[in-house]
């Protein structure tokens, strides 16, 4: 099991990200899996981790976003455990910090209020994330979490999340950390000049405004299948035309969407080094094929190689 000698890597994620955060992303198993099975995945999930030096762990809080994008979801919704409850009962051996994502709008004011009075500052953080459509009915808006976060619980570090193609990003992250956002994690990257366009517009306005710019994390996924690929589009991936041709029509899409990956975090390391912005990265599989996850495992261990640290 990975010690937790680096534990407040995370606690701390602002004072020393410019070296590179790296955490490693999962989505909780299925509610309809027994608990006994989903004590194995969590072991197995848990010894793969231990192969790779991350700061922490992200647990994401998967909903359904029919409501965003009308169109067939190539791999179809299945409720999964809540991120929260799953790290309380399952994953007591993780000894590192963990980010649980919190879908707001899906939870009652009392039920975040619950969670907040809860949560353990010293081992989680998390990212609030709002409606996936301004047309989807919600229980609680961000803004109100947000708000019910700095009455119950303002120790609890939150992030907030990062649309790289999303034109004046850059804005919306400025009035998040407004808000109370001490990180910014970005939705999978497949277009790195998205990416450095978000982070540079954000950077320099920070200056012009007289405001140290939050940490940004870029979230990497490699992508096994011409199915994955489309599941990354229905998401709302920018993958550029080309990179996409590539995909399709490559003898190995696994091993061509993995180096470039690794090309685009090369890319950012050395743009955001450059520009002394804070940044790190979150490595995840959209997919469950055992394959892509041990090569997103993988993908984490070069990275960890990449930003400076010892090989385990």
């Amino acid at each position: 099991m990975v010690d937790d000698s680096d534990s407040t890597a995370l606690r701390t994620l602002g004072a020393d990200s410019k070296s590179g955060i790296l955490l490693f992303g999962i989505t909780p198993p299925r509610v309809s899996i027994p608990t006994e099975r989903i004590r194995e995945i969590t072991a197995a999930t848990l010894a793969r981790l231990a192969t790779v030096d991350v700061d922490g762990l992200a647990l994401y809080d998967i909903d359904d976003e029919s409501d965003r994008n009308p169109e067939e979801r190539p791999f179809p919704y299945l409720p999964t455990l809540d991120p929260a409850a799953y790290h309380a009962d399952y994953l007591g051996e993780w000894k590192r910090p963990t980010v649980i994502y919190r879908c707001v709008g899906k939870y009652s004011e009392a039920q975040i209020r619950a969670w907040l009075q809860e949560a353990d500052a010293e081992r989680v953080l998390s990212v609030f994330v709002g409606a996936s459509s301004k047309s989807k009915a919600v229980q609680t808006l961000l803004p109100q979490a947000h708000a019910l976060r700095r009455e119950y619980c303002p120790s609890l570090q939150l992030g907030g999340v990062a649309i790289a193609e999303r034109p004046d990003e850059h804005l919306r992250l400025i009035a998040k950390q407004e808000a109370g956002c001490g990180y910014f994690i970005s939705q999978v990257i497949y277009n790195v000049d998205a990416a450095k366009n978000m982070v540079s517009d954000y950077y320099y306005t920070c200056r012009d405004r007289q405001l140290a710019p939050n940490p940004v994390l870029f979230t990497l996924s490699v992508c096994g299948s011409v199915k994955t690929l489309a599941f990354l589009k229905w998401l709302g991936v920018d993958v550029p035309r080309w990179l996409e041709n590539s995909l399709c029509h490559a003898e190995d899409t696994l091993a061509e969407s993995y180096e470039h990956c690794l090309a685009n975090a090369r890319d950012l390391i050395a743009f955001c080094r450059k520009l002394d912005m804070p940044f790190g990265f979150l490595v995840e599989s959209v997919s469950i094929r055992k394959v892509e996850i041990e090569a997103s495992v993988a993908l984490a261990r070069e990275l960890s190689g990449l930003l400076g640290r010892a090989a385990k």
